[in-house]
């Protein structure tokens, strides 16, 4: 017999136009007070489907939060000197308030040199080891944004990490790491676990709450999860389908995020807030 879904949707779309909202007031007021108004460099190299449509719907964002939207497009041939070189030349531009180098930048980059070029008060997409430091210690700092947007999901749906037995699937830079060491920050238990996890469907069976960011489409399943678990799908694949296969984990979990329109719409959200939050800082007019 069929189980009727039981979970809760986490409206990451709502939620991330009230953030949206609310950092386009703040970008209002550091016009007013200023003349300036916040400005994001965007740096694109070469022109992968997937990044060009991103990067155009976050110029779109952009316009709706009253930030200035600056892309330097850049050629898939660059060499990764220049790409620094470009970077290092934004983080120096005081018109300059936050720097998004869209990723991936192709195989022939070092990515993380070109990540480090930018400026950690300039750093909006929380990519530097600086960030990761200054949220690895409770520093202030900028958090990568799909993390953020993560922990900004449960506090606005009550899920209280303290605690709890959080189980993130995926470690990388951005995403992974970073959102385990949020987690672990608000007193949750952290597990990590990846490609070579030893039984990792026991591991995921502890989770009260479940970070999804393998990059595999519908990887963890319902008769993974623990029941009355809150499943975040981080993953995006081909066909609008996340890492958790939505409709046998909804029937098990309590809170669970849909793909598209859960942790995506957040991602962008927590960008422009950030990049309000540094124009604040560098202009002077933070709190």
């Amino acid at each position: 017999m069929t189980q009727t879904p039981t979970a809760r949707l986490m409206d990451g779309t709502a939620l991330a136009r009230r953030i949206t909202e609310e950092s386009a007031e703040a970008a209002a007021e550091i016009r007013r007070r200023t003349g300036t108004a916040p400005c994001l460099a965007t740096v694109l190299v070469g022109e992968d489907p997937a990044s060009v449509t991103y990067v155009r719907m976050k110029r779109a964002r952009c316009r709706k939060a009253g930030i200035e939207s600056r892309q330097v497009a850049l050629p898939a041939s660059v060499t990764t000197a220049d790409l620094v070189e470009t970077v290092t030349a934004l983080s120096q531009d005081p018109s300059v308030h936050g720097i998004l180098l869209q990723h991936p930048v192709g195989p022939h980059i070092d990515e993380r040199a070109a990540f480090e070029a930018i400026a950690p008060e300039k750093d909006v997409d929380g990519v530097t080891t600086h960030s990761f430091a200054a949220m690895s210690f409770g520093l202030p700092g900028f958090v990568s944004c799909t993390p953020g947007g993560i922990m900004r999901l449960l506090d606005a749906y009550g899920v209280e990490p303290a605690g709890k037995r959080a189980v993130v699937v995926g470690r990388s830079a951005i995403l992974g790491k970073p959102a385990g060491m949020l987690l672990l920050a608000r007193d949750a238990t952290v597990t990590y676990c990846h490609s070579r996890t030893a039984d990792l469907a026991a591991a995921v069976r502890e989770a009260d709450i479940l970070i999804a960011a393998v990059g595999r489409p519908r990887f963890l399943t319902g008769d993974d999860l623990k029941p009355g678990a809150v499943v975040i799908d981080a993953g995006y694949n081909e066909g609008n389908v996340g890492d958790v296969d939505f409709a046998s984990a909804a029937t098990r979990a309590s809170l669970i995020t849909p793909v598209p329109g859960g942790v995506g719409p957040m991602t962008i959200a927590v960008l422009l807030a950030q990049t309000v939050e540094a124009a604040g800082r560098q202009l002077g007019t933070a709190a």
